[in-house]
């Protein structure tokens, strides 16, 4: 069947998409409060409900600092679940949308949080909503919502590979690339570095001290210089503080480090890096931690596959789809390291992530509901 019929379907729905996107938007969900992400979490149980009736199942795996996972599964033709992916939690603290409300202008819909990634709650929940009511057949759909994803998924991570190991394919609604979507990201280190030397007066007795300001400038110059940007490696050195006083010889000095990798092979050069850090000063010592939290996302030959379907429908809707590499990371990491078939970026398009400039493209949004709706009706006419 065409995807032409979704399409047509979605758009006589826009200003009900628009009318929930509000909603969502409305519920402020950063990170660390605790209270408004469970506030949240009800929130969206109770709005799938409204759209798609109560589910197969629902499981709410309670956090205790973090932001609860909620899975909700609809029963559709014979096989294995399709994951759709999305996180609840934002950068935005409790507040910002006093000053930033929701509004719709120029053909943009703005707020907090509404790329990153409200919009697509509202992809995925609609997508499935347009299916029934075209009498359609789809897989058995499986939503996981998370609200920890802007932290690195510190609780979420297992849950959701848990629930990707039992699933034919998983479809991330991270915002999307123009009308393209992601089918690589890189891979994210986040490292710490600590020197400690010994304080002296700078001027009365500078050769006492053993400065762990200098010992740290001398070792983060050879880590940065370890980047390959032609291979995909970035090193970034974040924040860099230390010392007490100009005339005082720094005891102590840190930095925060972010690694982006395309390759695992890039990832233990770093590691080697990283371990062979060592000051020039033997008086200072140096503490290197962190740890990678997510293992780079390359395009399989399953996810190759999936990619193809998509293309499909896009095709028939609008035109044809670029796979993109993006250097962010998100959940589609996880999923893609068990060897399970996941695209990303299935989400609304638009720009903006983490800015105040935060928008999603209207017109675009009843095409990304069809996108994800036609190729959730190609998996189970593939028996994907």
């Amino acid at each position: 069947m065409s995807a032409k019929p979704l399409s047509s379907w979605t758009r006589t729905h826009l200003d009900d998409l628009l009318a929930d996107l509000s909603a969502l938007v409305g519920l402020e969900s950063p990170s660390t409060d605790k209270a408004l992400l469970d506030a949240t979490a009800a929130s969206i149980r109770s709005w799938v409900e409204d759209r798609l009736g109560p589910p197969a199942e629902w499981i709410r795996h309670e956090q205790a600092e973090h932001g609860d996972v909620l899975t909700a599964t609809y029963p559709g033709t014979p096989g294995k679940p399709v994951l759709l992916v999305c996180h609840y939690d934002t950068v935005w603290p409790a507040g910002t949308l006093a000053e930033w409300p929701f509004t719709v202008e120029h053909g943009t819909a703005r707020g907090p949080g509404v790329y990153d990634m409200k919009a697509g709650f509202v992809t995925g929940v609609w997508a499935l909503r347009a299916l029934r009511a075209l009498g359609l057949p789809h897989p058995t759909v499986t939503f996981v919502f998370t609200g920890d994803e802007e932290l690195g998924s510190p609780m979420s991570r297992p849950l959701i590979e848990d629930a990707a190991r039992d699933c034919a394919a998983a479809l991330v609604l991270e915002p999307g690339v123009g009308w393209d979507i992601k089918t690589e990201r890189k891979g994210v280190g986040t490292f710490h570095l600590t020197a400690t030397g010994i304080e002296s007066h700078a001027g009365n007795d500078p050769a006492a001290g053993a400065s762990a300001v200098h010992a740290l400038a001398e070792l983060v110059t050879r880590l940065a210089a370890a980047a390959d940007p032609d291979a995909g490696t970035t090193i970034n050195i974040g924040t860099f503080n230390g010392g007490t006083a100009r005339n005082v010889v720094a005891g102590r000095a840190h930095c925060l480090v972010d690694v982006r990798v395309s390759r695992q092979d890039e990832a233990d050069r770093v590691d080697e890096v990283l371990a062979a850090l060592r000051p020039s000063d033997p008086r200072v010592e140096v503490r290197v931690g962190g740890e990678w939290n997510r293992p780079a996302m390359r395009l399989s030959p399953a996810s190759e596959a999936l990619f193809g379907l998509a293309d499909e429908v896009a095709t028939e809707l609008r035109g044809p789809l670029e796979p993109i590499s993006v250097g962010g990371g998100s959940d589609a990491n996880f999923i893609a390291a068990l060897g399970v078939p996941v695209l990303d970026g299935l989400g609304c398009s638009g720009a903006g992530p983490h800015a105040r400039h935060e928008h999603v493209i209207v017109d675009d949004i009843p095409d990304r509901v069809a996108l994800v709706a036609g190729l959730l009706h190609r998996m189970a006419a593939a028996a994907v």
